[in-house]
């Protein structure tokens, strides 16, 4: 829930959220080993220090919780021709009922109900496939795949073989690492679009430090769509809505959040989708987490008071994102943006395959 007097007005315009980031500070390709990255880390209410990515092990301590989600990435890029010859680009985004899928589609002007185009990839046979609707939201098409394609597991079969993957329009070079690599190690439920990209950073060797440690872990499942990194276009951040999203808590992660708090560890998400799927789970029930699966609808900003989340993983965002807001409402919008400057200072890499931020516990602001 929002705290209106712990905002300020600043805090309600777009405008605020904005910050130079010259093209060179945005990673091509991510650092390997993925521990290998580096963590701006912030300890509490004033400094900050530079340390890597394999150091969380000194950082969590043993009874903690790491919550992450275990979404995994569609190779959801397909490439069609229509029957002029023309080629288009899709990008499938989510279900739309039965085989018909909400794609994104380039060019989408002359698509109208009714076409039907073939998906194509070499040395597989073409696909015919039908567009049924315009969706005027997002500007997209439904497009009717094969009957069998009526879920994310069904139709990564068929993406498996024709798709690629959806890397960011600002990650120009790509490779057939980016099949593994645009992954997290614990990926296990298809059906996102984009990465939740401060997991990439978790290797499997540091995920089996972090567990001799004693830190536990536990998932949550938020299918990333587009919307997570498109900019906003509200100036007025209190008339914000954001696109609903798909999530399920389990019984286990709920159980495992009460015994993290009952042991006295700390709740730390892994991402920001971990943070809204557990936020906006709990603000359905009165801030109490309970098992859901299904759409939720949260704007996290400035004034929220968290519910279940008390520190955070996170990568650097883009300028006027909904992710730059969220982490604005632990440690405060001024303080961010100043951090920012100090990671561009120190070199930092920013977005997808970039470094890491650590938000302590004791970092985050007492009102949220």
């Amino acid at each position: 829930m929002s705290d209106p007097s712990a905002v300020g007005s600043e805090d309600q315009r777009l405008s605020s959220y904005v910050f130079e980031l010259p093209e060179s500070f945005i990673a091509q390709r991510p650092v390997e080993p993925r521990h290998a990255a580096r963590l701006l880390a912030v300890r509490d209410a004033e400094g900050c220090s530079h340390l890597s990515v394999w150091e969380l092990q000194q950082i969590l301590k043993p009874g903690d919780l790491l919550v992450v989600n275990n979404t995994r990435v569609l190779k959801a890029r397909l490439q069609a021709r229509r029957s002029s010859g023309g080629a288009v680009e899709l990008l499938v985004l989510e279900p739309a009922g039965g085989s018909d899928w909400l794609c994104l589609a380039k060019p989408a002007k002359r698509l109208k109900p009714g076409e039907l185009l073939q998906l194509e990839h070499p040395a597989q046979p073409s696909i015919p496939l039908e567009v049924v609707a315009v969706d005027e939201p997002t500007g997209g098409r439904v497009v009717r795949f094969p009957a069998e394609c009526t879920t994310p597991e069904a139709i990564e079969t068929l993406l498996a073989r024709y798709g690629e993957m959806p890397l960011p329009p600002y990650i120009r070079e790509h490779g057939e690492e980016d099949d593994q690599r645009y992954q997290t190690r614990y990926a296990s439920r298809p059906g996102a679009v984009a990465a939740p990209t401060a997991g990439l950073h978790l290797s499997d060797e540091l995920l089996v430090a972090l567990e001799q440690r004693g830190v536990e872990r536990t998932t949550v499942t938020l299918h990333v769509g587009l919307g997570t990194f498109r900019p906003v276009e509200t100036e007025d951040l209190s008339q914000l809505e954001l696109h609903s999203e798909w999530v399920e808590v389990t019984p286990e992660c709920v159980q495992a959040v009460a015994a993290c708090r009952a042991r006295g560890g700390r709740v730390i998400a892994v991402g920001t989708t971990s943070v809204r799927s557990l936020e906006a789970v709990a603000q359905l029930n009165g801030g109490e987490l309970k098992p859901h699966t299904g759409p939720v609808n949260l704007v996290i900003q400035p004034g929220y008071r968290f519910a279940v989340v008390q520190g955070l993983l996170t990568n650097f965002h883009l300028p006027k994102s909904s992710l730059l807001l969220l982490v604005s409402a632990l440690i405060g919008r001024v303080r961010l943006l100043d951090l920012y400057e100090q990671a561009k200072a120190e070199g930092y890499r920013f977005f997808s395959y970039g470094d890491a931020m650590w938000i302590d516990p004791d970092a985050v602001l007492p009102s949220a």
